[in-house]
C-alpha cells in the first residue's frame, strides 16, 4: 500500500507511452521494484528499454521521487538489481520458435544448444556489455539468485543462463540470461547475445552439461570486476571481428578511463580500513 501511489503513476504513464508492460511488483529490497515487458522483436526491445529507463526517472522526478537503475546502491538492507534478458529465435518462414526441443530428453533444439554454447564461450568477453559498471560486479555472489559462474541449467535461477520451457514442442521455450545489470546499454547487451549465440551456431559449438548446482566449485567464474572484463574483451577475437577493432578499442578506452577515475578517489572503505589503524 505504501508503494502504490507512485507505482500507479509509473504504471499509468508507461502504458500511455505505449510500452508493453507485463508486470510491476515489489521485490526483496527497500524500494526495489521489478518490472517486466512482453516479448518484442529485435531493435524494438532495445528501444523500449531506453524509453523505459529515461521515462521512469523523469516520471519519478516530477513527483518528488528519485529512481535509480544502479545495480547495488550503498543503502541499508539493499539488494542488488539485475537485468534478466529473455531471448529466443523465430523462424522467419513459418514463425516457429526454433529453440523448441523435438523430443522429451532434450532441453533445447540442436540449434538452441549451439546458441547456448556460444553465449557461455563468450560470457567473460561480453561482460563489458552486460555489466558495464564497477558497481555491477558486486552483485555476483554465490547463493544469492545472482550468477557468479559461467554455467547453464534448466529453470535454475542461480545459473547464469536459464532454460525456460515445458519441454517438447513448447512454443514458449527460451533462454534467460541473468548476468546483466540494469544500467547496461540495451543495444550492446542484446548485440552481445546475438553475436555470441550465432558464433555458437556457425561453429556448431557444444555446451558443457547443464548444472544442478550453479555455485559448485570448479566451474568457470564470471569476471569479478570491470578490469577483468576489459581484459577479456580486449582479447576477444570474435567481438573484434564482428564489431571492429575501432569500436572495441574506443569502448575499452572509455571503460579504462572510468576505472582510473574510481582509483583516483578516496572511498569509505579506505577510511574504515586505514584512518584509525595507521
Amino acid at each position: 500500500d505504501e508503494y502504490e501511489p507512485i507505482l500507479d503513476i509509473i504504471r499509468t504513464n508507461l502504458l500511455e507511452l505505449g510500452l508493453p508492460l507485463r508486470t510491476l511488483e515489489v521485490e526483496f529490497g527497500p524500494s526495489q521494484v521489478e518490472i517486466t515487458f512482453k516479448p518484442t522483436l529485435g531493435l524494438e526491445a532495445a528501444d523500449n528499454m531506453m524509453l523505459f529507463r529515461s521515462a521512469v526517472k523523469q516520471i519519478c522526478r516530477r513527483h518528488g521521487y528519485h529512481a535509480t537503475f544502479m545495480c547495488r546502491p550503498g543503502l541499508k538492507n539493499a539488494f542488488s538489481s539485475g537485468w534478466h534478458l529473455h531471448q529466443s529465435l523465430i523462424n522467419n518462414v513459418n514463425g516457429e520458435n526454433i529453440f523448441m526441443p523435438s523430443n522429451e530428453k532434450d532441453l533445447l533444439s540442436p540449434l538452441g544448444m549451439c546458441f547456448v554454447a556460444g553465449i557461455l564461450k563468450h560470457a567473460a568477453a561480453a561482460a563489458v556489455f552486460t555489466t558495464p559498471t564497477l558497481n555491477g560486479y558486486k552483485r555476483y555472489k554465490p547463493n544469492s539468485l545472482a550468477p557468479d559462474r559461467i554455467v547453464w541449467g534448466k529453470d535454475n535461477k542461480g545459473a547464469m543462463l536459464r532454460v525456460v520451457g515445458a519441454g517438447m514442442n513448447d512454443p514458449a521455450t527460451h533462454l534467460e540470461n541473468r548476468v546483466g545489470e540494469p544500467t547496461a546499454n540495451p543495444y550492446l547487451y542484446m548485440a552481445s547475445q546475438i553475436l555470441s549465440g550465432m558464433d555458437g551456431v556457425e561453429n556448431t559449438l557444444v555446451p558443457r552439461p547443464p548444472t544442478n548446482d550453479p555455485y559448485a566449485l570448479g566451474s568457470e567464474l564470471l569476471p569479478t570486476n570491470l578490469l577483468e572484463s576489459i581484459e577479456a574483451l580486449n582479447s576477444s577475437h570474435m567481438f573484434r571481428e564482428k564489431l571492429g577493432d575501432q569500436f572495441v578499442d574506443y569502448l575499452l578506452h572509455i571503460k579504462n578511463a572510468e576505472v582510473s577515475r574510481f582509483f583516483s578517489e578516496v572511498t569509505d572503505w579506505e577510511h574504515q580500513e586505514y584512518f584509525e589503524m595507521f
